[in-house]
């Protein structure tokens, strides 16, 4: 499996501006997901499309108040009705009561996750994966983790972590090195996998 994923590599290498930290979290983050659903776990989207349907609902409420058939003075009670409902900020046809549903969303359930999973199909687990990933800025120490989707599930294992250099990944170019990257992860993925020690 390494070898295929070298060969990849050879065809198509990833590359980064390692003067930018988002670009650098962007490329590994993708390689990440990669990985994870290269070992069957399957993405997740639930969350994304809660964000998407909040976003539709935003525009719509804008394009409402924008478009109005009525001019300013005459349409007075609609867009007192529509600043009610979700408070207009900045003319960018975002809102605060619906864009605080966003931020909620991500601060308590997405944090720094990049992907969510359900389980494999040949599990035994009942619960899929959180896999989240830091890159502070001006750092260039890059954490992994993985979690349970259901950390108070019975078949929820205890959160793995690997911090390490992005130097460590990344040629001189800004070419990502997958079968170390892959390795590593892949090691992390195993050291989750593993069924914790009973306590006698």
């Amino acid at each position: 499996m390494q070898d295929k994923n070298s060969e990849s590599a050879n065809k198509n290498p990833k590359k980064a501006n390692l003067l930018d930290h988002h670009s650098i979290k962007h490329i590994l983050d993708e390689s990440v997901t990669e990985i994870v659903t290269s070992r069957g776990y399957v993405e997740d989207v639930r969350m994304s499309n809660i964000r998407l349907f909040l976003g539709t609902i935003i525009i719509v409420i804008a394009l409402f108040a924008q478009f109005y058939k009525k001019k300013f003075p005459e349409n007075r009670d609609f867009l007192i009705l529509c600043i009610l409902q979700v408070c207009l900020i900045f003319d960018s046809g975002k809102y605060i009561v619906f864009n605080g549903l966003l931020q909620l969303i991500i601060y308590t359930k997405e944090k720094n996750a990049i992907l969510f999973t359900y389980p494999p199909a040949d599990s035994f687990t009942s619960t899929g994966l959180v896999v989240s990933s830091q890159l502070p800025r001006f750092s260039d120490m890059y954490t992994l983790v993985i979690a349970s989707a259901d950390p108070k599930s019975i078949s929820a294992n205890s959160p793995v972590r690997i911090t390490k250099s992005v130097t460590q990944w990344f040629t001189k170019d800004g070419i990502l090195v997958e079968g170390l990257f892959w390795k590593d992860v892949e090691a992390l993925i195993n050291e989750y996998q593993k069924e914790p020690k009973k306590s006698k």
